[in-house]
């Protein structure tokens, strides 16, 4: 009887949903891959349908999703798309989800709420996800809620190193808009070359449940070029509150910076009209022509997911690459 010789042979497949396909196409030329062809529309009722037009079979799948506007509609397509993969026998499922959708919902605040960022990590599970690659969650915890491997990976070497060389030479304080985002304006200062801090310090009238009646800025900000930084642009208004905050408070000038630009209306025109000099973002989510403007800098993310994905495929380290130290 004559033994059987079978020789594996590793084999990486790139897909993209619709939100965002620019984005994959990018990612798959730093890997020297191209995106794999399917045909994807919606029916008359808005069902979606999804086929892939090459075998899948025993690859390593890679999906990238950007979930910016149409949430909903990309969320729903992800999980379609993943069950595809799962039935076609792709041996494994990464999703990539550059900006995690329902990411600020991760904790119930009061009773009778859901937590909808848990809700899609378990739909991602029983869809056939088995990894999950993002960057710069909202809040550290949503690593938890998913039962596999999660690749979190960090926007702030990118965002760190282009201020850095931008506004070399100028003095700088890095500036959290609000007391809660503290512990990310100090990773800043660090990448920085120690630059000091400040955060915005909102009172609120017990009286005026979910208003804020006064603002005051805590830390030297005065002749400085104070960096703004935040995880998630929507639509623009406690960034520009805090620009504006800034300048008062005697700034030399302000930059915006933030990994997630969503800048949902009117975003675009508060940030515009906010006073500061950059808005500096990444393209997690699509940012289309009409909602930019002359002061903006998109700075492109798909080295870094390239990379991690170059790593997860060849079982390498994505630890030892993207920690923020």
């Amino acid at each position: 009887m004559n033994a059987i010789s079978i020789t594996t042979r590793k084999s990486l497949m790139l897909f993209s949903g619709r939100a965002f396909p620019a984005l994959a196409e990018e990612i798959g030329k730093y890997l020297d891959v191209t995106v794999t062809p399917q045909s994807a529309y919606d029916f008359a009722n808005g069902e979606i349908f999804v086929r892939f037009e090459e075998s899948v079979r025993g690859s390593d799948a890679f999906l990238v999703q950007s979930c910016g506007v149409d949430l909903n509609k990309w969320v729903m397509e992800t999980l379609i798309m993943i069950d595809a993969l799962k039935r076609a026998s792709a041996k494994r499922i990464t999703v990539v989800l550059p900006f995690y959708p329902y990411a600020r919902q991760d904790k119930k605040h009061r009773g009778r709420e859901p937590i909808s960022a848990r809700l899609v990590a378990d739909l991602l599970r029983t869809a056939g996800a088995q990894r999950l690659m993002t960057v710069d969650l909202h809040t550290d915890q949503i690593q938890g809620f998913f039962d596999g491997p999660v690749d979190h990976l960090f926007a702030q070497p990118l965002l760190t190193s282009y201020i850095g060389q931008r506004y070399s030479g100028e003095e700088l304080t890095v500036v959290s808009p609000d007391s809660g985002r503290v512990r990310t304006a100090e990773r800043w200062a660090d990448r920085l070359g120690g630059a000091p801090i400040a955060f915005i310090h909102k009172t609120r009238d017990p009286n005026r449940p979910n208003q804020v009646v006064a603002n005051r800025v805590v830390g030297d900000v005065a002749g400085r070029t104070c960096i703004v930084v935040d995880d998630m642009i929507d639509t623009g208004g406690t960034i520009s509150k805090a620009v504006k905050q800034v300048l008062e408070a005697g700034a030399n000038k302000v930059v915006v910076a933030a990994t997630h630009g969503v800048l949902s209306p009117p975003a675009s025109e508060r940030l515009a009209e906010s006073g500061a000099c950059e808005v500096v973002l990444t393209n997690t989510v699509s940012i289309p022509e009409e909602h930019r403007f002359d002061t903006l800098t998109v700075l492109s993310i798909a080295p870094l997911i390239a990379q991690a994905i170059h790593e997860v495929f060849e079982d390498g380290s994505v630890t030892s690459l993207f920690e923020t130290g």
